[in-house]
């Protein structure tokens, strides 16, 4: 029987550290030094299973579309993509922080319009209408604390891991929007087309860490 290569997307940064043990211990590993190399693509000791390193934003994009099988990346980024095309099997529960509001401790709440500085744009969307708050969004990929302090935004939508970046620049957490946590998806038709590699990939994984890693 000929099998399919397999495409395992993986994030960068934190996700990918912590990611490799979980990968390792299911018996999957990269045949090179991730760590070392300027690849972007990896061969793994399972001859029809390959890894990519992508940024966490685009890992939805190529599950959703089957350019890659299974991903792991955070449900940050999830929620803002949306969920279409691909299932959401486990909660590897690593590299967890929280999606919050934060704000300069004079603002106040205000039930008229309210600029809000963010890259998660589409959760912003959601998270205000859901409160009857009118807003409006600006698009930004980094350096979130800045637009308060210099007048962009009234608040902004980021992640919080310890706080203590929003505390260096005088801001204060302000509402929960979600607590995230990293996920295995898996791309809908390559579960039911490659269901036996697919299938086997998850379970595996999913042996490693028990019956407590089921996502909701």
């Amino acid at each position: 029987m000929v099998l399919h290569m397999v495409t395992l997307a993986l994030t960068k940064g934190r996700v990918l550290r912590e990611s490799l043990p979980i990968l390792r211990e299911a018996g999957i590993f990269p045949v090179e030094d991730i760590f070392g190399s300027r690849k972007l693509m990896f061969g793994t000791n399972i001859q029809h299973l390959r890894l990519v390193i992508l940024r966490g934003v685009d890992v939805p994009t190529y599950v959703q579309f089957g350019a890659a099988d299974l991903g792991i990346t955070g449900k940050d980024q999830l929620l803002e993509h949306g969920g279409e095309g691909y299932y959401e099997p486990l909660d590897l529960k690593i590299a967890p922080c929280r999606l919050m509001t934060a704000a300069l401790p004079s603002v106040e709440v205000s039930f008229d319009r309210t600029v809000v500085a963010t890259k998660y744009v589409n959760v912003a969307r959601r998270f205000y209408a859901e409160m009857g708050r009118q807003t409006e969004l600006i698009k930004l990929y980094g350096a979130m604390e800045l637009a308060p302090i210099l007048d962009l935004s009234d608040e902004i939508v980021d992640i919080v891991d310890t706080g203590n970046t929003l505390a260096a620049h005088g801001l204060i957490a302000k509402k929960l929007i979600a607590n995230v946590s990293s996920r295995l998806i898996v791309n809908k038709i390559a579960m039911k087309t490659n269901f036996r590699v697919v299938d086997e990939i998850i379970n595996s994984i999913r042996n490693v860490l028990g019956s407590d890693y089921e996502a909701n």
